[in-house]
């Protein structure tokens, strides 16, 4: 059966690859979906008897579907690494997906907010001093502070940060360690935190109860504060890592330095940003050439 052996793959990421739950969430929801599209189009088809035709057939049935190019892609990765999977155990004997091609997709660029902008979220906590404000407040500039991502955020425990040496550690993605220096400004707010929050749990980021922050919690925060400051379309978690990366680099910050801070595996995913950065470059050359 196809939930046997997607069941089988799941458990190699969960344990051979220690992936996280959302990575792992995400693979066996893509290929839940593939394997309703073989039980509706194709009388329930085994995944091991898959051909290049059905996979083919079942992007140009998510295109029709309204499926955005990015999204298919992201969901033949999927396939590429089960398959390669099933491959290296032999309970298939060619990989249907070798003669597959991603299709073609926009460049993206990152959203982010501006320095001013930014400045603007001080004032948010300058009125009230109790322990769920304060915690809010870090939150943001924790996201904005480090860069770190959502899930990195959630998982982060007290006992990451070195106070006395001014850092933070984070487990990103595949267990990845890494260091990250913390600006002194958010040191301090930390301590702050630290010194109002009336619970003793070892996760740093707690809610009213005492029990560690959940992603809906923190994206339904991120958005409502930084609505009050921006008019971005898009206001996520994920916003302020752009933005993060963004004015590092808008003020000299080296690119292989962020690439090791963000903990992005290869400089090309960081370097989108510096797409960003040249938009700032012809804005000062506007401003500042005679001829501009």
């Amino acid at each position: 059966m196809n939930s046997d052996v997607v069941n089988f793959f799941l458990e190699h990421l969960s344990v051979e690859r220690r992936c996280s739950p959302h990575t792992i969430t995400s693979y066996a929801t893509d290929l839940n979906q593939f394997s309703l599209f073989l039980k509706e189009q194709h009388d329930s088809l085994p995944l091991t008897q898959v051909s290049s035709s059905q996979i083919r057939l079942w992007m140009v049935h998510l295109s029709e579907n309204s499926i955005e190019n990015r999204s298919i892609n992201r969901k033949l990765a999927s396939l590429r690494t089960f398959y390669k999977f099933l491959l290296q155990k032999d309970r298939i004997q060619e990989n249907p997906l070798l003669p597959i091609r991603t299709v073609k997709t926009r460049k993206k660029l990152p959203q982010f907010l501006r320095e001013s902008e930014m400045a603007e979220i001080p004032r948010m906590a300058e009125t009230n001093q109790d322990f769920a404000t304060i915690r809010d407040h870090l939150i943001l500039y924790l996201l904005y502070g480090t860069g770190m991502r959502l899930a990195e955020l959630i998982s982060l425990q007290k006992s990451h940060i070195n106070q006395a040496q001014g850092t933070l550690r984070v487990l990103g993605k595949r267990n990845k360690e890494r260091i990250i220096p913390i600006p002194s400004f958010l040191l301090q707010l930390i301590q702050q935190y630290l010194t109002l929050c009336p619970f003793d749990s070892p996760h740093l980021i707690i809610d009213n109860k005492g029990k560690p922050v959940y992603p809906m919690m923190v994206q339904r925060l991120v958005k409502k504060q930084l609505g009050e400051i921006s008019t971005l379309e898009k206001l996520s978690p994920h916003v302020l890592r752009h933005t993060y990366a963004t004015h590092l680099l808008n003020n000299g910050a080296d690119l292989n330095a962020i690439k090791e801070l963000l903990g992005h595996a290869n400089l090309a995913a960081t370097q989108v940003y510096t797409h960003n950065s040249m938009e700032k470059i012809k804005e000062i050359y506007a401003q500042a050439h005679p001829k501009a």
